[in-house]
């Protein structure tokens, strides 16, 4: 009858079932060349992230170099007990808390902004430019950017201090002082990374879709209403993710640029887990100690890496798992 009349399969629909019934193998021979290149990628993380995880096992011994992992007395919490009950615990806790925190609320919506700002620019000499400008401390080395803070805020030579001067204002040791220690490191680092960080958010911008902001044109939006209605809504997503990762890191503060703008009288505010770690496991030769240290310091971070994107995964369903 013409009612079961068999009908041609489409090429595709049969192109797509002979690609089910292939084996593993062939699938493998196929894909040869990708999976070669995320096999080096697996392979790169693997040697240089999980095998040095086996050092954990310093944390719960009194490590000698001269007897190994093997041959080390063990003594399980010992340290982990020591350094909680020490005197530089709650001062260290505090100041990574204070940095870290003070840097994710006010460098976290910078890039943001700049790249609804930079998206919002018509392609010409002008953007090209801005967005050199806003990119190009990121490539200057940690050692020559502290040393640019330093001679920028000296209270003798230093720049600022000079157009202070012209206003009447006496010098201002800037990195003598505690109390501004934290807005140094924050707002230098905010302009040093600022730029390069709009990267990500103008990639997820170059996906939304152009008739959105056609159709809202035509309504009449004006173009902050179409930032807010439109695009931050599509690149909000990336915002989560991104939001989980510095939540996740933030017992980790930058060790190079706290340690080089690290001085004596600033020490009480600028004393870190990095730089502590750095003190007594490195200087001073205490690796165990040094070790159980990060141990505490990284099981923090992946406590809250876990916390945080199981809240954003009910509030919003996105998450990084």
């Amino acid at each position: 009858m013409a009612l079961f009349k068999k009908e041609p399969v489409p090429a595709a629909i049969a192109e797509l079932g002979e690609l089910n019934r292939m084996t593993t193998v062939t699938k493998l021979k196929r894909s040869r060349t990708l999976y070669l290149f995320s096999f080096l990628a697996f392979l790169s993380v693997f040697v240089f992230s999980y095998i040095p995880m086996y050092g954990i096992v310093m944390a719960f011994q009194n490590y000698r170099p001269a007897h190994g992992f093997f041959g080390s007395e063990w003594v399980g919490f010992e340290h982990f007990v020591r350094f909680f009950q020490g005197h530089h615990f709650w001062r260290l806790i505090r100041n990574t808390l204070a940095i870290n925190i003070y840097q994710l609320v006010a460098a976290f919506p910078v890039p943001i902004i700049l790249a609804l700002a930079f998206n919002d620019l018509k392609e010409g000499r002008f953007k090209k430019f801005s967005q050199t400008v806003s990119y190009a401390p990121h490539f200057i080395s940690v050692v020559v950017f502290a040393g640019m803070i330093i001679s920028f805020t000296s209270p003798t030579t230093g720049l600022v201090n000079h157009l202070l001067g012209f206003i009447g204002i006496d010098p201002i040791p800037f990195l003598q002082r505690p109390e501004l220690f934290r807005h140094i490191y924050v707002w230098t680092g905010i302009w040093q990374s600022a730029g390069w960080g709009t990267i990500i958010y103008l990639a997820a911008l170059s996906g939304v879709d152009p008739t959105l902001h056609e159709a809202a044109i035509i309504d009449g939006a004006s173009r902050l209403q179409r930032n807010w209605y439109i695009n931050i809504p599509s690149i909000l997503p990336t915002i989560i993710i991104l939001l989980i990762m510095n939540v996740g890191a933030i017992m980790t503060t930058g060790f190079e640029r706290i340690f080089l703008l690290q001085f004596p009288q600033n020490r009480y505010t600028s004393d870190v887990i990095a730089t502590y770690i750095f003190e007594v496991g490195v200087v001073g030769g205490q690796f165990s100690f040094g070790a159980a240290v990060g141990l505490f310091n990284a099981a923090v971070n992946a406590i809250l890496l876990i916390t945080v994107n199981k809240i954003t995964k009910k509030v919003t369903e996105v998450g990084l798992w």
